[in-house]
């Protein structure tokens, strides 16, 4: 039975499968969807540029030509829709361009709304996890609260979001702590239902298991019900960090403030810098791309420390 292992038997072997890496080839669709993009994108500038650029032409000179539409309408300086190389100029201006502690650096507006950010996702996660256990444990929670968490998220945040700065104005609260509730009232959600359903997910004869064990319901949700909802927390929280950053972008726009980058959005929407709205709006892609990226590293983490599974 140990021949197949002998040196000499390599014929007789079962053939080594090399695992394909799950990002092998993705290079390549990435970048021709990248390159469709930028195609349409400068299509796109031309033809809604190019009204004001041809009125400009004919002022200038009736002899113009399409190279000059074409031109001039990846040059405008507030553009409708500017062309990509205009934004990611802007981009290296207000990132590298500047000191971090200037109000016109992007960096300085990103670490504003990203504290908020932050800030909002700790309450969010503290909230959802609390009403995510109360939920599993108490039935009568389950009956009252559920709807209420599930209506909570019909209201449009841009309809509440001014009247939790009035009323959090009113009894003194200003600054992060208003931007930090409207993100948190975001966040929560995702991770209560992740958690309801993880908390649940244990099979009912493992918890038979555990009351044959006489097992207390503390050691039942540390050892059972705790680890079983990791595999359904980390999704949710990637969709809930996300959803914090625009909580905290939105909380920046009935604020009045002066950093972050929903007063960046604002500040460029008044002055019709559409240039300096998109590289607002690149930066925050970019920052929830970092968050999701932490979150995904900690889970992996975890996964790890867990000998490969969640």
């Amino acid at each position: 039975m140990t021949d197949a292992a002998a040196p000499g038997a390599g014929a007789l072997a079962a053939p080594v499968v090399r695992r394909k890496p799950a990002r092998e080839g993705a290079a390549l669709p990435i970048l021709t969807v990248l390159a469709a993009l930028l195609l349409v994108w400068y299509a796109a500038s031309v033809w809604l540029n190019a009204p004001q650029v041809r009125e400009r032409l004919e002022r200038a000179s009736p002899d113009w030509s399409v190279s000059d539409l074409v031109a001039g309408a990846w040059a405008m300086d507030r553009p409708v829709l500017p062309a990509p190389h205009q934004i990611a100029v802007e981009l290296y201006d207000s990132v590298v361009g500047r000191p971090v502690t200037s109000k016109r650096s992007l960096v300085f507006h990103a670490q504003v709304t990203l504290s908020a950010t932050l800030a909002g996702f700790a309450l969010g996660l503290a909230m959802g996890v609390a009403l995510a256990v109360g939920i599993v444990h108490v039935r009568v929670l389950d009956r009252s609260l559920m709807p209420w968490i599930i209506a909570s998220q019909t209201i449009p945040i841009l309809a509440i979001a001014p009247m939790i700065v009035v009323v959090l104005g009113n009894l003194g609260f200003t600054g992060l702590l208003p931007k930090a509730i409207i993100s948190a009232y975001l966040s929560f959600f995702p991770i209560a239902i992740g958690m309801v359903k993880g908390l649940r997910s244990p099979d009912p004869i493992q918890l038979d298991l555990m009351r044959t064990y006489s097992a207390t319901p503390a050691q039942t949700f540390g050892k059972l019900r705790w680890p079983s909802s990791m595999a359904f927390l980390f999704p949710s929280l990637k969709v809930a960090i996300a959803l914090a950053l625009v909580g905290a972008i939105v909380a920046e726009l009935p604020t009045g403030a002066q950093a972050g980058l929903g007063a960046r959005l604002l500040a460029g929407s008044y002055y019709g810098q559409t240039i300096q709205i998109w590289a607002a709006l690149f930066m925050s892609a970019f920052l929830a791309m970092l968050a999701v990226g932490a979150v995904d590293l900690a889970e992996r983490g975890l996964t790890r420390i867990r000998g490969g599974r969640l």
